[in-house]
């Protein structure tokens, strides 16, 4: 059975979902699975040697690499020869994006700048960029604090304005080196699989009428054939991969920007406002406009006071969790804030909120795919899923199966 590629997080941090940068140390000593990033970022690599795949193109990485990865990227890390120690710089797209676009105007002649990214994602330091590249990163893990350590940072004014410029200027910095072709040499006699492309493609163009027909045109391939591939690869349907992307990009613009909820469908693609409201509900399990109302006031920094309601706060979600659980309920009722309550089960379960729900849920539902004949829609809203879809989606990307697949392979196994 083919491997389903994970989803990492649309969001820049786990911790506080309205952050648009965060900087961690990361290392892999041994190959990955395939992963499809929703969020983009850029890896420094300090030390280590190892191929790494990025969409159809393989890639030699060593020290003094520097990788940009864009949403809906696809990597995957083929042999790792030396550990990689790197660090990484995760971003908020759409911000990042939007203030580009606005302060450059480009020459219809050349590459637009996010375009370069794309076709080159991988380049190659020389002394004086290392530089560079070291101090930027060094000024951004210095404004946003470490994520893995949760690390306290008051910030400054201007905050979202600081990191949006250096951000920038590592992108200004990478198009600058791409442009003296100083990109690293791809080790693939072949390109690989063009299809890994097909994700990103529908990603970038989610404000057009984004259809089957489209794809088959634009990829030369069967209607038939995309939808298989994108099943194979993620375990959602055409229409469900959409409707992913689509609430990503949602969530942005309902964090950062006061656009209607009209005005979004028509930016984003939906048909019209009641169409972004179903989606939305379907995917989040909370009114879009409870959404907002939440995130857009609630998220800022505050200090957090470390008791003993850490373990009544994980054992309440324990015993609850087929309830309709959301983290504003379960902040509400141990009377702290969201970000407080993140880092409380991040310390405690190495999960923000809604991964160690979905977590205790998929698991629940696991003991009664083996152990009962139940249907599946019953053990979906048994386990507190409003739908079988939302079910299915973060059954397949925990398990890498869908529920019904598990439920067959434990019985041969039986």
């Amino acid at each position: 059975m083919q491997q389903i590629a994970e989803f990492q997080s649309q969001y820049c941090s786990n911790l506080d979902i309205k952050r648009i940068c965060s900087f961690d140390y990361e290392l892999i000593d041994e190959k990955t699975h395939a992963l499809y990033h929703q969020s983009p970022r850029f890896l420094y690599v300090k030390k280590g040697k190892a191929k790494f795949m990025v969409d159809t193109e393989l890639y030699e990485v060593g020290e003094n690499c520097l990788l940009s990865i864009l949403p809906w990227d696809c990597t995957e890390v083929i042999e790792v020869e030396e550990a990689l120690q790197y660090e990484i710089i995760k971003y908020n797209y759409d911000v990042v994006a939007n203030m580009l676009h606005s302060i450059v105007v480009e020459n219809s002649e050349e590459m637009p700048i996010l375009k370069k990214l794309e076709i080159t994602p991988v380049i190659t330091l020389n002394s004086g960029t290392k530089k560079e590249i070291e101090s930027i990163f060094t000024k951004i893990k210095d404004e946003v604090g470490i994520e893995s350590i949760m690390q306290k940072i008051d910030y400054e004014s201007y905050h979202e304005i600081f990191v949006c410029t250096l951000v920038a200027q590592i992108i200004t910095i990478f198009c600058r080196e791409i442009d003296d072709n100083k990109m690293i040499p791809k080790v693939l006699a072949e390109p690989g699989d063009p299809r890994a492309l097909i994700l990103r493609f529908i990603y970038m163009h989610l404000s057009d009428k984004m259809t089957l027909d489209r794809l088959s045109k634009q990829f030369y391939m069967s209607k038939s054939s995309i939808s298989k591939y994108i099943l194979d690869k993620t375990g959602l349907s055409f229409n469900e991969l959409l409707n992913e992307m689509r609430v990503t990009k949602t969530i942005n613009y309902l964090l950062y920007t006061d656009f209607t909820l009209e005005e979004l469908a028509s930016i984003l693609g939906y048909v019209d406002a009641a169409h972004i409201s179903k989606v939305f509900a379907a995917r989040m399990d909370d009114k879009i406009g409870n959404y907002r109302k939440t995130y857009g006031k609630a998220l800022h920094v505050g200090k957090i006071n470390e008791t003993k309601k850490d373990y009544k706060i994980i054992e309440y979600i324990l015993r609850n969790f087929s309830e309709d659980l959301s983290a504003q309920s379960v902040a509400d009722k141990f009377q702290m804030s969201l970000i407080e309550l993140n880092k409380t089960l991040l310390l405690q379960v190495e999960k923000n909120f809604y991964d160690f729900l979905n977590l205790i849920r998929i698991n629940k539902s696991c003991e009664f795919l083996i152990e009962t004949n139940m249907d599946i829609t019953d053990i979906a809203i048994g386990v507190g899923y409003n739908t079988v879809k939302t079910f299915r989606r973060n059954f397949v990307q925990l398990r890498h199966m869908t529920p019904s697949e598990f439920r067959n392979n434990m019985s041969i196994q039986q």
